[in-house]
């Protein structure tokens, strides 16, 4: 019996791709390649390999239909990407090349990413006779790609056929030169030599917006992060996030404290501490992204030994970052005592 990575194989082989998630919402859509190819592993995920098998064409992708399904014996899930897409009219048929990239995980947890190109093919409609031949999956091949742990659109072959490059890499450009533009004389990392200094990290994020339903697709969005103040112990980075409204910078909302001590020469004892209004940021010192709870963290030390700090915590909900939590440690007494100012992460 295949192992969930000997399935990935038969992929490579006959261009089948393994399944995502098993609460998956029924997906069987044929209107377009990249729907065609996204079906195809909702079938799968959702061990209707029935229909799995129907998204191809006379091309099977195994020599039975039960040795098809016993390839899936040990996969657990498998993530899919796809990039642009290129198509080309012969012969009465329209043909549509799909980059596409997997990340296969088996019963273990154990991943591997496998990258390459599909073909579907439409029958001109309007000559076909009964039985009518939807859009279907022609041949295709993936093969082992590097995984660095980054977004699984990072695999896809720029192009197929004659497909331009991907959506996601002009992106990325178009984001890498509004950081240099607004950033190029404020940066310390931008004025050293470092030839990472504008290679983002990159996050996709997933949601939907509040008065949306679980039925509704949900919206796709990336988060950019580059590392631009470098201090003794601070070190501050700035964001992006595109999604289709366009591509924006991130302002992150952050109390103004009046902070009064008992001895202003001696910032050991707080008299009062009192939010006098809110500020915006630019950027996140020591910054965190946590990809499961969709939120990002900073911690301020007002000093190395970080007794005295503030800190925050920015969950993305409805296409945006909210404040939901800061903390302040007001006082140089080298003990880590904060006190919560701000706390709404038990809103809805």
């Amino acid at each position: 019996m295949k192992t969930g990575f000997a399935a990935a194989a038969l992929v490579c082989a006959f261009a089948l791709p393994s399944l995502a998630q098993a609460d998956d919402q029924y997906l069987d859509n044929r209107s377009d390649a990249a729907q065609l190819v996204r079906s195809l592993y909702n079938a799968v995920n959702r061990k209707e390999y029935a229909r799995a098998w129907d998204y191809y064409g006379d091309q099977k992708p195994a020599k039975t239909y039960d040795k098809f399904v016993q390839g899936y014996a040990d996969t657990n899930r498998v993530d899919v990407a796809t990039g642009a897409i290129s198509s080309e009219g012969a012969a009465g048929s329209t043909f549509y090349q799909v980059p596409v990239a997997i990340r296969a995980t088996d019963s273990n947890g154990d991943q591997k990413v496998f990258a390459g190109c599909y073909t579907a093919r439409l029958t001109n409609p309007q000559i076909q006779e009964p039985p009518f031949k939807p859009m279907h999956i022609e041949k295709g091949a993936l093969k082992p790609a590097n995984d660095d742990g980054g977004p699984l659109s990072d695999a896809l072959p720029q192009n197929c056929g004659d497909a331009p490059p991907s959506k996601a890499d002009a992106t990325q450009d178009s984001v890498i030169a509004i950081f240099k533009a607004a950033y190029g004389a404020s940066c310390d990392t931008l004025q050293s030599d470092d030839a990472d200094a504008t290679t983002p990290e990159v996050n996709v994020l997933k949601y939907r917006y509040d008065y949306e339903t679980d039925s509704d697709p949900e919206h796709e969005a990336k988060l950019f992060a580059f590392n631009c103040s470098q201090g003794a112990y601070n070190f501050g980075q700035v964001y992006y996030l595109a999604d289709d409204m366009g591509i924006r910078q991130l302002q992150f909302a952050e109390p103004e404290l009046d902070i009064k001590y008992n001895d202003p020469d001696d910032q050991k004892q707080v008299k009062s501490m009192n939010i006098i209004g809110y500020t915006a940021s630019d950027q996140l010192l020591n910054a965190e992204y946590d990809p499961k709870e969709k939120s990002l963290t900073s911690f301020d030390k007002w000093r190395g030994i970080g007794d005295a700090s503030d800190s925050g915590k920015w969950i993305f909900r409805g296409g945006t970052f909210t404040l939901v939590h800061y903390e302040v440690d007001p006082t140089e007494d080298e003990e880590e005592n904060p006190q919560t100012v701000v706390d709404f992460e038990a809103a809805p």
